[in-house]
């Protein structure tokens, strides 16, 4: 196997991995906000810090009545479509 295939199969791995990392702590904010963690804990304001950077595009962009709901569909949808689009993006650069 020539080295222009084993770069773009490690070029397509690194981007699966990044959206995969960036799909987890949007999760992770979500399940920490759902468990009431404290957010005067360092290692929670950093996720929430990151979770909302991440989503800032999406983070408020449904208006149900419970904050939870906001919380999980806003955040769910950026971590739904960085994982889709990370993914595809990923299997373009593996197939060539």
């Amino acid at each position: 196997m020539s080295s222009r295939y084993r770069g773009a199969n490690s070029a397509g791995t690194v981007i699966a991995i990044v959206a995969d990392i960036m799909a987890l702590i949007l999760g992770l904010w979500i399940l920490m906000y759902l468990l009431d963690a404290n957010r005067a804990n360092d290692f929670v304001q950093f996720i929430h810090d990151a979770a909302l950077w991440l989503a800032g595009w999406s983070h408020d962009l449904f208006t149900f009545d419970e904050a939870w709901a906001r919380v999980v569909a806003g955040y769910g949808l950026a971590a739904v479509v960085y994982l889709f689009v990370g993914h595809a993006i990923a299997n373009r650069v593996h197939r060539h």
